[in-house]
């Protein structure tokens, strides 16, 4: 396998791991585009990579600097925008789990905090409703500090937790 055969493969299964944080296959393959490229890249040198059309590189280049995963830059003498894409895979995956958390975890949270006030009675369906939404809630405020611990902390840190954990 070639050099352009690896990073095609590579670009592809990127866009298919994308889906899995919540975003769509162009964001994710414009992202791998970025992370491979060892220099900065106009709209056009990546829509012609990927073979995709201008306003889905604009809408996706947009919405990838918004996650924080994409940064652009100006070249003097240039007028054209160039984006870049943060290297450290440690900065990306934290950037990648706060983004999720501000877009799943607090959402729900404001919900079972919003459901817990709910005048359920004292019935079976009552019961069982405050007794879900309890543990639902206690589970995703576990999973929310383990976040945000990681989040904040730094990668020797965080694989030496979890290494303890796998054994």
């Amino acid at each position: 396998m070639d050099l352009d055969e690896a990073k095609y493969k590579f670009i592809q299964e990127w866009g298919v791991l994308g889906s899995s944080w919540g975003i769509n296959r162009a964001m994710a393959q414009i992202h791998a585009c970025l992370l491979l490229s060892p220099d900065s890249k106009t709209t056009d040198e990546v829509m012609e990579e990927l073979k995709i059309s201008r306003g889905n590189a604009n809408m996706n280049m947009r919405a990838l600097i918004d996650w924080g995963l994409v940064f652009k830059e100006f070249k003097p003498g240039e007028r054209k925008e160039y984006f870049y894409a943060e290297k450290d895979l440690w900065t990306v995956m934290k950037q990648i789990a706060k983004e999720r958390r501000k877009r799943e975890i607090i959402p729900i949270r404001d919900v079972l905090a919003e459901v817990s006030t709910a005048q359920v009675g004292d019935s079976a369906e009552g019961k069982e409703f405050k007794k879900v939404t309890k543990d639902i809630d206690s589970i995703i405020s576990k999973f929310d500090g383990l976040i945000e611990m990681a989040s904040k902390s730094d990668k020797n840190w965080f694989l030496k937790i979890l290494s303890k954990l796998v054994k």
